[in-house]
């Protein structure tokens, strides 16, 4: 090799360097490659159960109306609740709410889905949805098959602990006071 003729020093540097080189290509390599294995498929065993019934296509322009009208429904039956006009620059709490409403419109279960931690307004939140049911019946080709449609909305709060719906939000305060 061409180190042998390197003093002992310069040696094992030139190792090093070799060694450095070898694995940074080495991680291009993989890098470039990708990391991930393919399993070959494996073969389904046969069954006797039926197939599912294939999934009708979800009608968006309707889903989008009932999801104004739930809107305007928790809207109305939390009025004292509701924030007018603009909100706060830095809001209070943002919560998110998932519920499952049936053909109907009562709400069969609800929960926080996503939040800042803030228990007062998460409990605002549920109390308001709760306070709005039964909402407005979703139309039939929305319901799934059990007769449900699972929904979610966004209570945008003020320190106040007054709110707005995602679906009726006034665009917010550019500055804070």
């Amino acid at each position: 090799m061409v180190h042998d003729f390197l003093p002992p020093l310069q040696q094992r540097s030139a190792r090093i360097t070799t060694t450095l080189i070898v694995s940074v290509l080495a991680l291009l390599l993989v890098t470039v490659t990708g990391c991930a294995v393919t399993h070959p498929l494996e073969p389904k065993t046969m069954t006797s159960q039926p197939a599912a019934a294939p999934t009708k296509p979800l009608d968006t322009a309707a889903l989008e109306q009932y999801r104004i009208r739930v809107a305007r429904h928790i809207l109305e039956r939390n009025s004292s609740l509701v924030l007018h006009g603009t909100p706060q620059a830095m809001l209070r709490s943002v919560v998110v709410v998932a519920f499952t409403v049936n053909g109907e419109g009562r709400v069969l279960s609800s929960a926080v889905y996503r939040t800042n931690g803030d228990p007062g307004a998460e409990r605002a939140a549920l109390a308001s949805l709760r306070r709005a049911s039964p909402l407005p019946q979703p139309p039939e080709d929305l319901l799934d098959a059990r007769g449900h449609l699972d929904l979610m909305e966004d209570w945008l709060f003020n320190n106040n602990g007054k709110f707005q719906l995602h679906e009726f939000a006034s665009p917010q305060a550019k500055t804070i006071p």
